[in-house]
C-alpha cells in the first residue's frame, strides 16, 4: 500500500465507522445476573428468585427454569437437571422459580454446586454457572441420579438474532474488546514495521528509512497509550480498580516506558547521523525486549488478565461468532488507521527535514 494511495485509507475509515456503529449499537443477549437465595437443603421445597439482564420475561410464554449439577466425572452428567415445578414472572427481568428438591443429589459428596438455566422462547436460554449450593444429609448416588434425570427434555431455545453474548462481570464492557485488544494488535504491527525500517537504515543509511521508523514508533506509542487507557477503564469496571499489580499490566506499562525512552534518547543526541544510527539500534532492541515482557513473562505466573497464567482468552465461551464478526474488522481497521496516521507523521517530518538545512540529507 503506497502512502499516496487513497483506497486503503478510505477502507480503514469505513471499517472503523462500521465497527463503531455495530460494536456500540448491537444489543447483548439476555443473561442471568444473580439468584437469591443461593444455599439450600436437599429434600425441601424452595423458591429461587432470578434476576436477569436484557430479558423480556413478561412477554414470553412457557418459561422454563432448571437446576443443573456440575457433573464432570460422570458420562450422564450432561443430561442431569431438575425442572422448576412453577415459574412466576415478577417483572421483565425477574422470575421466581419453585422447586421440590429430591432428598438425594447426583453426587458422591454432601455439598454440591448447581447452575441455574432459564429457557425463554423469546430471549433464548441463559445460564449462571455454579451459583447454587445444595447440601444433602446422606449420600445415595444411584437414587440421586434417578431423581435428577429428566424424562423428555426438549432442546433449549436459541436467540436467532445477531446479539453479543452476555458475560457476567463484563456485561456491556465486552464491547471494549473491539478497541482495547485491537489497539494492541495494531501497535505491534506498527512497531514491527518500524524495526524493519530500522534494519534497512542500518544496512543502508537512507534518511527515508529513519523517518518512516520514527513515524511508526510514535504512532505505536500513541496506540499503546490508548490501549493502556482503555484497559484501565475496563479494569475499573471489572476489577473495581484503575490499576493493579497484575504482571500483564505492569509489563505493558514498562513496555511503553521503553519506547518513551526511545523518544528521549533521540531528542538528546544532536548529531543527526549519530542520532539516526542510535535510534535505529535502540528501536530493534526495544521490540526484542518488549516481546518477552508482554507475551512470555505473564504466562509464567498467575494473572487476572485473559490469556495469561491459566486465564484463557478468545475461547469459545468468550468470543462467539457475533463478536468475531466485529472484532476482526476492528483489528484490520485500526491497523489501517495506524498506518495512515504514521504516513501523515512521515510526510510532516519529511517537509521539516527539507526546511531544516542541518537535517536535509535527501
Amino acid at each position: 500500500m503506497h502512502p499516496n494511495q487513497i483506497w486503503w485509507k478510505i477502507l480503514g475509515a469505513v471499517l472503523f465507522l462500521i465497527v463503531l456503529n455495530r460494536g456500540l449499537l448491537t444489543p447483548l443477549k439476555h443473561g442471568i445476573v444473580d439468584v437469591k437465595p443461593d444455599r439450600f437443603q436437599a429434600g425441601q421445597e424452595i423458591e429461587l428468585d432470578i434476576y436477569a439482564y436484557n430479558s423480556q420475561y413478561n412477554a414470553a410464554s412457557e418459561l422454563s427454569v432448571f437446576l443443573k449439577p456440575l457433573q464432570k466425572d460422570h458420562h450422564l452428567g450432561k443430561r442431569l437437571m431438575l425442572a422448576a415445578s412453577k415459574v412466576e414472572v415478577l417483572s421483565p427481568v425477574q422470575l421466581r422459580a419453585h422447586f421440590k428438591l429430591p432428598e438425594f443429589l447426583p453426587d458422591i459428596v454432601k455439598v454440591s454446586l448447581f447452575s441455574v438455566i432459564v429457557d425463554s422462547p423469546l430471549d433464548g436460554a441463559a445460564v449462571i454457572p455454579a451459583k447454587v449450593i445444595i447440601v444433602q444429609d446422606s449420600i445415595h448416588f444411584e437414587n440421586g441420579m434417578l431423581a435428577w434425570s429428566p424424562g423428555n427434555l426438549n432442546e433449549f431455545h436459541q436467540k436467532n438474532k445477531l446479539h453479543f453474548p452476555y458475560r457476567n462481570i463484563l456485561v456491556e464492557t465486552i464491547r471494549n474488546t473491539f478497541f482495547h485488544v485491537s489497539l494492541w494488535f495494531a501497535m505491534f504491527l506498527l512497531l514491527g514495521m518500524s524495526v524493519y525500517f530500522s534494519f534497512r537504515y542500518l544496512k543502508n543509511p537512507d534518511p527515508e528509512y529513519d523517518l518512516k521508523a520514527f513515524a511508526l514508533v510514535r504512532t505505536g506509542i500513541f496506540f499503546g497509550l490508548l490501549g493502556c487507557a482503555t484497559g484501565s477503564l475496563w479494569a475499573r469496571y471489572t476489577w473495581e480498580t484503575w490499576w493493579t499489580t497484575d504482571i500483564k499490566l505492569n509489563m505493558a506499562a514498562l513496555s511503553i516506558l521503553i519506547y518513551l525512552a526511545y523518544l528521549v534518547l533521540r531528542a538528546s543526541v544532536e548529531d543527526i547521523d549519530r542520532k539516526r544510527r542510535i535510534a535505529a539500534a535502540y528501536n530493534i532492541f526495544a521490540l526484542v525486549a518488549v516481546i518477552p515482557l508482554i507475551f512470555v513473562l505473564p504466562r509464567l505466573t498467575d494473572s487476572l488478565h485473559p490469556g495469561n497464567g491459566g486465564n484463557p482468552a478468545f475461547g469459545s465461551d468468550d468470543m462467539d461468532n457475533a463478536l468475531r464478526l466485529i472484532f476482526y474488522p476492528s483489528v484490520f481497521a485500526l491497523m489501517l488507521m495506524g498506518l495512515w496516521l504514521a504516513s501523515l507523521l512521515y510526510r510532516l517530518d519529511k517537509i521539516k527535514s527539507h526546511l531544516d538545512e542541518s537535517e536535509n540529507n535527501f
